[in-house]
């Protein structure tokens, strides 16, 4: 019998960015993600993620994390690890090593229908009133705009994107920028300016505060819900779950928090961090019929990896075999 060998290997990449990307926490100029191989017998899957300084994850954590697991290695021995980035490439990894191994598709192996194409949002980073109508305007062709917003003076933002492209579906997102009382005073501004869903408005340790306010506009839950675990403290305050991969630890823990979110009555958005296609391609498998897509990491980019995803009309397609999967 052939003794099974299994090689780890993780590495730092950087994406530079298309232009300055701006949220309620800070700007950035680049995507900084880790990338992990794991190699047996000759076939290697891979995977990607994103630390994230919101979650106490640095690339040196992160990277330490990963190194601290040795084959072999299966997925559901990962869950020893904490839901974030280092089980997220992981995971993602194990995934399109058995992928290759089997000569299937990952969808295949996990008892999936075959994906299709997906909507995906558009994000607009924070800026100016002006600058933001120049970012919506130059991109009102497409059907679904993501706004970062989430400071006291968002309402001229809100305006400005929305005189700039008056067709667009827009969503909000104030990544817990927002208080009770700000978000009271903006929700029928959100209602009247045609706005489908707001994702986060208050800061996940004082959401208790959204219990029976009122919701106009669907809200949904980002850095309050990671995985399963999350649901219960939801209860009351929120109508979507937002599943990332580098919260949820994975494609595994994805997929089951996005069966667990629908039985229980929550519609589903599937997000990203800013990452390349390699983050976005398994996430494409758990975006089928959600409420909302915002897998848009690689439309940010100056620069991708080969055989990047593709998004045309019809939204961002599901990876070909060569990229992941």
């Amino acid at each position: 019998m052939k003794e099974q060998v299994v090689e780890i290997s993780v590495t730092a990449d950087v994406f530079k960015l298309a232009q300055v990307f701006t949220i309620s926490r800070g700007s950035r100029t680049e995507a900084k993600v880790l990338t992990v191989r794991i190699t047996e017998n000759g076939v290697t899957g891979w995977g990607e993620c994103v630390p994230y300084a919101r979650y106490d994850e640095t690339l040196a954590s992160v990277t330490a994390e990963i190194e601290s697991v040795s084959g072999p290695v299966t997925r559901e021995g990962l869950y020893t690890l904490p839901a974030g980035a280092a089980r997220n490439a992981l995971d993602c990894a194990l995934w399109d090593l058995e992928a290759k191994k089997a000569g299937k598709r990952v969808w295949d192996l996990a008892g999936l229908p075959a994906p299709g194409p997906e909507i995906t949002a558009y994000t607009l980073s924070l800026d100016t009133p002006e600058k933001m109508r120049e970012q919506a305007a130059q991109n009102a062709f497409r059907p679904l705009l993501k706004i970062k917003l989430g400071t006291p003076d968002d309402m001229p933002r809100l305006e400005a994107v929305r005189a700039g492209a008056p067709k667009s579906t827009i969503i909000v997102d104030a990544n817990e920028g927002w208080s009770a009382a700000v978000y009271a005073d903006l929700a029928p501004h959100l209602v009247r300016l045609g706005v489908a869903l707001v994702e986060q408005p208050l800061p996940a340790g004082e959401d208790d505060a959204l219990l029976g306010m009122e919701r106009p506009v669907p809200v949904c839950a980002d850095e309050s819900c990671h995985d399963r675990a999350s649901l219960p403290a939801l209860k009351g305050k929120y109508d979507v779950v937002n599943i990332k991969l580098d919260k949820t630890g994975g494609l595994t823990e994805a997929l089951a928090l996005r069966e667990a979110a629908l039985a229980e009555g929550y519609k589903v958005m599937v997000g990203c961090m800013v990452g390349s296609s390699l983050a976005m391609a398994p996430a494409t498998l758990v975006a089928q019929g959600a409420m909302i897509t915002d897998l848009d990491g690689p439309l940010l980019l100056a620069e991708d990896r080969d055989q990047p995803l593709l998004f045309d009309d019809a939204g961002v397609h599901p990876p070909q075999a060569d990229l992941w999967g």
